[in-house]
């Protein structure tokens, strides 16, 4: 497994391997099997594969969140040698953003709702670190999970908007056994935490079960979302059910139709996402 810290080497190794497809899977590290689902998915696709390692700073909002978020750069590298990755960029900050960007993308309606209205400025950063890594690995494939729904429809229209030529990847969420979503925030949770944790799942499966016996979205949505809220232990910022993709609110889903209900709240000063796609 190659080890790339600068945007020149990487740029030289992608040229050297031009007649190859690559498979690319951008992560901000502090991997969990979540992450090697997709450098598995991406491998069974591709000759070769190349996973970034970058906490982007301009998609953070706060500043405390940015400096709290869990970097294990030894652990990540081992798991990716194990998963047979051919090829990890983890540059510095000065190697992606060598002077503060001055551009601003603006993703429309995708941002004004969920993660958008509650992280402003968020997606302008996801957009513009994803296309510097466009730019330098040239990938065929980009694989992302379905965790960051949001995201994914977001640089899905990075990608039309910009004619960016890969093809994107969603992947399955993966979960602990207890149903919670496998992300890097996971390990922030106190023990007491982490056991709550799962509730944010059965949530979703049974505002799931509710709407598609014919219960009435909003309502369902604002129930959970009181109960859980009253249980002192959550903060939920939205429960929703969205259509898949334009993420606008669905208050009269339609049989035969696929929807998304999404889901954000904080547990233990952590902040958890967490969706559930389906068909009526």
């Amino acid at each position: 497994m190659k080890l790339f810290r600068h945007a020149a080497d990487l740029i030289e190794w992608r040229r050297e391997n031009r007649l190859l497809s690559v498979g690319f899977v951008p992560t901000m590290g502090a991997l969990h099997n979540g992450h090697i689902s997709l450098i598995e998915k991406a491998k069974s696709e591709n000759p070769l594969v190349v996973c970034s390692i970058f906490v982007n700073p301009t998609q953070f909002n706060n500043a405390d969140d940015l400096k709290r978020y869990p970097r294990t750069p030894e652990q990540d590298l081992a798991m990716l040698a194990a998963a047979g990755c051919d090829v990890v960029f983890m540059p510095d900050e000065a190697e992606i953003y060598p002077a503060a960007p001055q551009m601003q993308l603006n993703f429309g309606n995708l941002e004004e709702v969920m993660e958008g209205s509650h992280r402003p400025g968020h997606f302008n950063g996801v957009g513009l670190v994803v296309s510097k890594l466009f730019h330098m690995v040239q990938p065929d494939r980009a694989y992302f999970g379905q965790k960051d729904l949001q995201q994914f429809l977001i640089i899905k229209r990075l990608v039309a908007d910009l004619s960016f030529p890969v093809q994107l990847v969603c992947c399955p969420v993966v979960r602990e056994a207890d149903g919670l979503a496998m992300s890097s925030r996971n390990v922030r949770l106190s023990a007491e935490a982490r056991l709550q944790a799962p509730a944010l799942y059965r949530a979703l499966t049974e505002a799931q079960q509710r709407i598609t016996q014919g219960e009435n979205p909003q309502m369902v949505c604002s129930e959970i979302t009181r109960r859980l809220n009253e249980t002192g232990i959550f903060s939920v910022e939205y429960l929703t059910l969205a259509d898949t993709e334009t993420l606008a609110s669905v208050q009269s889903p339609q049989a035969g139709m696929e929807y998304a209900l999404c889901i954000a709240a904080f547990l233990d000063g952590v902040r958890l996402i967490d969706n559930v796609v389906f068909r009526m």
